[in-house]
């Protein structure tokens, strides 16, 4: 299960669709066009760097979600344009004079229906 610590940073998570162009393999082999549900995320680099120990890991979700899966992409060559990238920075206007400058980053997680039962 996904961690319910981690739960705010799927509230504002947008639903698109990965469109995976046909690619040839170095053995000669083909990988076909496909399509890819998945959730894009903005979050800060903080909460970024927070679940980076999740990444490639599949994991169930629940509310909104329930009854999917989703795995957050980082290193798969396949889907390279959607691994983690520059989100912008936001400055934070209270204080004029400091204007700190906050870091965000955008992150994919391939979505897919559970199909097999959980074990208890």
């Amino acid at each position: 299960m996904w961690p319910d610590e981690f739960n705010f940073i799927l509230d504002d998570a947008e639903e698109v669709t990965l469109e995976i162009p046909h690619t040839p393999g170095a053995d000669g082999s083909t990988n076909v066009a496909t399509r890819r549900p998945a959730l894009k995320v903005r979050l800060l680099q903080q909460d970024y760097e927070r679940i980076w120990p999740l990444a490639d890991a599949r994991f169930r979700l629940g509310g909104r979600f329930g009854g999917k899966a989703i795995t957050m992409i980082v290193n798969n060559p396949l889907y390279h344009q959607w691994h983690p990238a520059d989100g912008g920075t936001q400055r934070e206007i209270d204080d004029p004079v400091k204007q700190p400058i906050t870091k965000n980053v955008v992150v994919h997680f391939l979505l897919d229906d559970v199909r097999e039962p959980a074990v208890t």
